[in-house]
């Protein structure tokens, strides 16, 4: 299997800059991992602090434990942080896509530099 091969799976399925980093590229693997992790970060953060909001609000008995009013508060308090999730969302998404892309072209540059020598 060809290097560029390689390393775009490893940037599909593993995780942004993974491909990079097999390639050996340090700065652009660690940058587009950085940038992924750190919007993964926000992702996780918003949700679990919601969660944790509601179930402390089921257990004082501030709400009802029933299905429809926890999803509707769900649904208010995501809606509160869309903005954040929705910047977090783009940066992990652009950064996967950017992963992708870089390092099929520089597995394709690193295969024509081995092919002349």
């Amino acid at each position: 299997m060809k290097r560029s091969t390689k390393a775009v799976l490893l940037s599909a399925l593993v995780f942004p800059g993974s491909g990079h980093l097999y390639l050996r590229r340090w700065v652009e693997g660690i940058l587009l991992s950085a940038v992924a992790a750190v919007a993964l970060y926000m992702i996780t953060s918003v949700v679990w602090h919601t969660a944790m909001e509601i179930v402390g609000q089921i257990q004082s008995g501030a709400i009802a434990s029933d299905a429809d009013t926890i999803s509707a508060l769900v649904e208010e308090r995501l809606a509160a942080t869309e903005g954040k999730t929705n910047l977090a969302t783009l940066m992990l998404g652009t950064s996967w896509i950017l992963g992708i892309i870089g390092s099929y072209w520089q597995g394709r540059r690193t295969e024509a530099a081995d092919e002349k020598l």
